[in-house]
């Protein structure tokens, strides 16, 4: 799969956030450019592998960066994202410059400089809304109910017209993420590895209502290797979104416990967990059910998701304890 990659020129935006640095490690080991594009140049640049690397820093924002880093480039992994829902919906007009206006400029700078490179976004599985049934696949018609979706499903068909007439792009719509990475910026991003942090540090666990809301956890390396994929297959998956999941679902009591057990097991302490009343103005998607039915992204790339929950949280969990010893 990776050779695929070989001779190619790859953007990446937000390369120095959560999903962004893990592509460009997986990338590194390929003979390729990679142009890794943030608001921030890495603190330590020190990179291995084949890959050569050049480091831009900007905001995707200013429109006329994107003539300067569509040169020569083949693949863009647009990841750059203002990331917190209760943001967005407190400012909506702020989440519109930060997710929706950059692709626009982007999509607008492709046509001025006449360079189609193939484009993969990272969207959401809350963009369908609230589900009264799982799993969940393509079929399902969107209803999005936060201003943050609203504007992830408007990029998305931004994209798929983008690619109906001179270019190819594709939207990975993903489960709840988690895995080793940098720290999210935004607290209601990223929460199985905000509890796992909590546990680590012998916080309380805190659990709104009885915990049964039913969620889908996917690891950071399967979907690294899902997006990989979808550009080696990208004439398959080509002006289309793909719901992107393990198909397992498990409550957030679950994954909690999950936790709680393996810090124990690996640190020798018990860490307690609450069960408190959830904020009254907390949003009605944070009460979903949801699992994915991936098997439409399977069928086109050959992708399935390899890490289970309990590997997965033991790998985070061992992870972070190595970070915080540090």
């Amino acid at each position: 799969m990776i050779d695929y990659f070989t001779n190619k020129t790859i953007l990446i935006t937000g390369s120095q956030g959560y999903l962004g640095t893990q592509i460009k490690s997986a990338l590194a080991s390929a003979s390729c450019r990679i142009v890794a594009f943030d608001r921030k140049l890495p603190e330590n640049s020190s990179d291995t592998g084949k890959a050569e690397i050049r480091y831009v820093q900007g905001d995707v924002q200013d429109p006329a960066i994107w003539d300067q880093l569509l040169d020569g480039v083949d693949i863009i992994f647009h990841l750059a994202a203002q990331t917190s829902s209760r943001a967005a919906n407190e400012n909506p007009l702020m989440d519109l410059q930060a997710n929706v206006v950059p692709v626009l400029n982007l999509i607008t700078a492709c046509h001025r400089n006449n360079r189609f490179p193939d484009i993969l976004f990272a969207g959401t599985a809350t963009q369908v809304g609230l589900t009264e049934s799982y799993p969940v696949n393509e079929s399902w018609k969107d209803e999005p109910i936060t201003i943050y979706d609203i504007h992830k499903l408007t990029v998305e068909q931004h994209l798929r017209f983008y690619a109906k007439n001179k270019g190819r792009a594709v939207t990975l719509r993903l489960a709840n993420l988690y895995g080793p990475g940098p720290k999210s910026s935004n607290a209601d991003r990223g929460i199985l590895n905000w509890m796992v942090r909590q546990a680590i540090d012998q916080q309380p666990l805190m659990v709104y209502g009885d915990g049964s809301f039913v969620r889908d956890y996917i690891f950071v390396d399967d979907v690294v290797r899902a997006f990989l994929l979808a550009a080696v297959h990208m004439d398959q998956t080509t002006k289309q979104y793909f719901v992107l999941g393990t198909g397992e679902g498990h409550t957030f009591l679950e994954m909690v416990t999950c936790i709680q057990e393996t810090v124990k097991r690996l640190l020798g302490y018990k860490v307690q967990v609450q069960t408190v009343p959830p904020p009254e103005n907390l949003s009605p998607i944070e009460f979903r059910r949801f699992v994915a039915d991936s098997s439409a992204f399977q069928n086109a790339t050959g992708w399935k998701a390899d890490v289970s929950l309990k590997e997965g949280i033991e790998r985070t969990v061992e992870y972070f304890i190595k970070e915080t010893a540090q």
